[in-house]
């Protein structure tokens, strides 16, 4: 299990646009980093260079407590973007089941998500028919049917009303509490505890 994120002197170019450069900031077990900037800033580059899905201009991504990084993104690392990445014309189940066992979930897993993010209604519906809050609680419930050290979130709580914010916000104390660790992206303060980091500033 990974302990520590360390981004150190890292750049990032979109084309012929530098879009930051020299950035260096710890994640710890336990602590949650809040990314700010604005738009177009780098945030979502950045969360995909952690990924393993951008290269970066220059700088390195090390993961503490991992042989190398390539293991570490495909044992510790969930990654959920400003889009859901659900497919309209499938069931909800079928796309929890998807995703979430791609990274390793399993039938109690699955079920645990489910109940967590109050989705027993929701998962013999269409993706298309739920509301964008609905669709981002499938999105998240991975997170919790298969767990994993690192969550890299995009915007994870845009589309939620204020009463799942909170029931968010809970799911990942107890996700830092058990030593995970949270880097989002986000125009509104997290709902934890956490620090800033400013992209492009």
């Amino acid at each position: 299990m990974i302990s520590t994120l360390q981004i150190e002197d890292l750049a990032i170019r979109r084309g012929e646009r530098l879009l930051f450069e020299h950035l260096d900031f710890t994640v710890s077990a336990g602590e949650a980093v809040a990314l700010t900037g604005r738009n177009g800033a780098g945030k979502t580059s950045l969360l995909r260079a952690i990924a393993g899905l951008l290269r970066p201009a220059a700088g390195t991504v090390r993961f503490d407590g991992a042989p190398d990084a390539d293991e570490a993104r495909s044992r510790d690392l969930h990654l959920i973007g400003h889009l859901d990445g659900l497919k309209g014309g499938r069931t909800a189940r079928e796309e929890l089941a998807f995703a979430a066992g791609w990274c390793g979930a399993d039938a109690a897993g699955l079920a645990r998500a489910a109940e967590a993010l109050d989705l027993g209604r929701l998962l013999n519906l269409e993706v298309r028919k739920l509301s964008a809050g609905q669709r981002r609680r499938v999105a998240l419930a991975r997170l919790v049917a298969a767990p994993r050290t690192l969550w890299l979130l995009d915007e994870p709580l845009s589309p939620l009303d204020s009463v799942w914010r909170a029931r968010v916000g809970a799911l990942i104390a107890e996700h830092l509490e058990g030593g995970g660790m949270l880097l989002a992206a986000v125009h509104d303060p997290l709902p934890v505890p956490g620090r800033t980091v400013e992209i492009g500033g």
